[in-house]
């Protein structure tokens, strides 16, 4: 696991107090007329057209100044972040994914950002487990610009009628047993308490965590036990025997359907595993309100959640300018007009103070996702490793075997044990 230096870090940021006043994109720092720089991005429509937008207010508020941008697709974006890499022409400032971070890190392609703090870049209010996913060796490559976490998306009116009740921030995996087979039992025929865990490779993700064990070592190794997953299924398989989740069948031709057809949308399920980035797409589908609950825990055990940045802003090494790189990022989490702009479409915010200024302009479903995140702070795990060369893989891997274990096919003992060691053989050939 990286080691993270957080007295050094939060001595950094100490130095910007006043944080967000301070750090306004129109500050006073000064640049040559004819300062320049380059912001590279994967982007969609909605994003590309917010982002612009902040870029032409920072080059507002900074006359003679020129913020260029260049915007892909993901599929092609990292293919071509590699050539600029060899040909050392890398954008000023590039969005990074955390499953690629150590890897650039370990090339020399990115700069760190703690000469920065409380100079060009104004941190000292930013939730802390944001800032940890952005740091390799102690110090900050990257920038959170998004965050996101697990979530047990549910239907409180499906609860409410069955006569349930739990706590969504603490309950336990026994208690989302007696809330499920509840509901299944007052709704009618076809209509379950909970998809089914099995298949969902985050939530023996969370199982795994709660049991000290990430699925992926720090050195890329499959650190989860097969009698751990064996345990997960067995769980799973209870849940279905007492009608609490699906029928297998059921489960199985649901795997791979859209969000406008998953059991919590079309009312055959009462809850479902998701991100939390998600919760506003599913409610502008459900007829239903939606509420937002964390993945249930085991007693006395290790927290199974984290939170994840969904992407990050880094400095490259190629660039010329790196404080009006910095000012410019300063812009993008801590300026209220550039906050306002992007929104929550790159994920949450990693500032309360952002967060809370946004607020009066949030959807319903906006606001749901914005308090589980701020409610779920405290009681989250540090971040997992990134996952290693062929964790793409072995995740389809699982869901073929999960499929085959709760079709039947093969015994839960024997396909979890087929798992682990198929699991490690792709990562090692991969690597």
């Amino acid at each position: 696991m990286v080691k993270i230096n957080r007295r050094k870090l939060l001595k950094g940021m100490a130095v910007g107090a006043g944080g967000v006043a301070a750090s306004s994109m129109f500050s006073t720092n000064a640049f040559a007329a004819d300062a320049k720089i380059r912001h590279f991005w994967w982007g969609n429509p909605s994003r590309d057209e917010r982002t612009y937008k902040v870029i032409e207010l920072f080059k507002a508020a900074h006359p003679g100044v020129d913020v260029s941008g260049e915007t892909i697709g993901w599929s092609d974006y990292w293919t071509k972040m590699a050539t600029q890499t060899a040909g050392k022409n890398m954008a000023d400032l590039v969005q990074m994914d955390y499953r690629f971070l150590f890897e650039y890190v370990r090339r020399g392609a990115l700069l760190p950002l703690d000469e920065y703090f409380g100079k060009t870049l104004h941190l000292d209010d930013f939730d802390k487990s944001a800032l940890a996913g952005g740091m390799v060796d102690g110090k900050l490559y990257a920038l959170n610009i998004g965050s996101n976490s697990q979530v047990c998306i549910y239907n409180p009116s499906m609860v409410e009628a069955a006569g349930a009740e739990f706590d969504p921030i603490n309950w336990t995996h026994e208690d989302q047993m007696r809330v499920a087979q509840k509901i299944s039992k007052s709704t009618p025929e076809g209509v379950w308490g909970c998809d089914d865990g099995t298949l969902f490779a985050v939530v023996w993700e969370m199982w795994s965590r709660q049991r000290g064990k990430p699925f992926y070592g720090p050195e890329g190794t499959v650190d989860a036990t097969a009698d751990d997953l064996a345990d997960f299924w067995s769980h799973w398989a209870e849940m279905r025997a007492s009608g609490a989740a699906p029928n297998a069948e059921h489960s199985v031709t649901k795997l791979a359907s859209a969000m406008s057809e998953s059991g919590v949308v079309t009312g055959e399920t009462a809850m479902s595993y998701m991100w939390s980035n998600q919760i506003v797409g599913v409610q502008a589908l459900s007829k239903d309100k939606i509420a937002a609950a964390m993945h249930p825990h085991m007693k006395d055990a290790e927290p199974g959640q984290f939170i994840k940045p969904s992407q990050f802003l880094s400095l490259t090494r190629d660039t010329d300018n790196p404080e009006l790189a910095t000012q410019y990022m300063n812009a993008w989490v801590n300026d209220p007009e550039a906050t306002a702009v992007l929104g929550l479409e790159r994920g949450i915010p990693a500032s309360p103070v952002v967060r809370a200024a946004l607020a009066p302009n949030f959807t319903e479903s906006e606001k749901i996702s914005v308090d589980y995140f701020s409610a779920i702070q405290d009681k989250v795990g540090t971040l997992s490793p990134p996952p290693p060369k062929g964790a793409g893989e072995a995740q389809d891997a699982y869901i073929r075997v999960a499929t085959n274990v709760i079709l039947g096919k093969i015994s839960i003992k024997d396909g979890a044990a087929d798992f682990i060691d198929e699991a490690q053989s792709i990562i090692d050939r991969a690597s």
